[in-house]
């Protein structure tokens, strides 16, 4: 993340008001609010929060970190809870070196014990060939050669 004061799923909210107060303990009110702060948590290396957020029912025992992706973008696409059930379809892009990709989930959130927990998702993973003239991948409006193609 370029500026630790601003927040990985929305970079025009700052962090401690955005995902940094569900990070420091405070329950998500929504299965969307969950699932930005679980992007920011994977943005930010935060495997405890991670865990934690998971339904008992499908947490893993551990996480297989890649240290070479680096979160780049957050975009929901739609997001629903209705009564102790919800939904999130998002698209996060990443950035492996150079390469690039994107993933998009249909996730799927149960609200227990007073809090929302993730529970799982249908992913699609495909990699991104941004060329010289497109937009930027990160959202910036830029063209790429300009913004994240320089480095």
């Amino acid at each position: 993340m370029s500026d630790p004061a601003r927040c990985p799923c929305d970079p025009t909210r700052p962090y401690a008001g955005c995902c940094g107060r569900f990070h420091a303990g405070e329950a998500a009110p929504t299965p969307e609010a969950l699932m930005r702060s679980r992007y920011s948590a994977f943005a930010l290396g935060l495997d405890d929060y991670l865990l934690a957020t998971w339904h008992a029912s499908t947490r893993p025992t551990d996480l297989n970190w890649d240290e070479a992706t680096h979160w780049i973008r957050l975009e929901v696409l739609d997001h629903r809870a209705a009564g102790e059930r919800g939904h999130v379809h998002f698209r996060a892009t990443f950035r492996e070196g150079r390469r690039w990709g994107v993933l998009e989930e249909n996730s799927r959130f149960v609200h227990e014990a007073g809090r929302w927990c993730y529970v799982d998702g249908e992913p699609t993973l495909a990699r991104l060939k941004p060329g010289r003239n497109d937009p930027c991948p990160c959202g910036s409006g830029r063209k790429f050669k300009s913004c994240c193609g320089t480095t």
